[in-house]
């Protein structure tokens, strides 16, 4: 389960995108970088797969943003964010 969810999260943040990026080549830097840093994430412990596809999405948008894969990883406090907010929520 553990790379299927790996390559589930990193398929869809890539599939999404290469939509708002057209001229983008499938196999480019980026989508390896954006796979090592949803594996790093799930090696920390975290097997969420809806919160490894926030981290991947946020994390392509981190990279755009800041033209950087080492500031990209700042996408790690949206993590955090998500995870605070799931905490806060009541179960229902």
């Amino acid at each position: 389960m553990t790379s299927l969810a790996i390559e589930g999260a990193c398929a869809f943040a890539w599939r999404n995108y290469l939509l708002l990026h057209s001229g983008m080549s499938e196999n480019d830097n980026r989508r390896s970088a954006l796979y090592r840093y949803v594996a790093d994430l799930r090696d920390t412990g975290e097997d969420d797969f809806d919160l490894l596809q926030v981290a991947a999405v946020a994390y392509l948008k981190k990279m755009d943003e800041l033209h950087d894969d080492r500031c990209a990883r700042l996408a790690d406090q949206i993590v955090a964010e998500c995870l605070e907010s799931r905490c806060a929520r009541p179960d229902t």
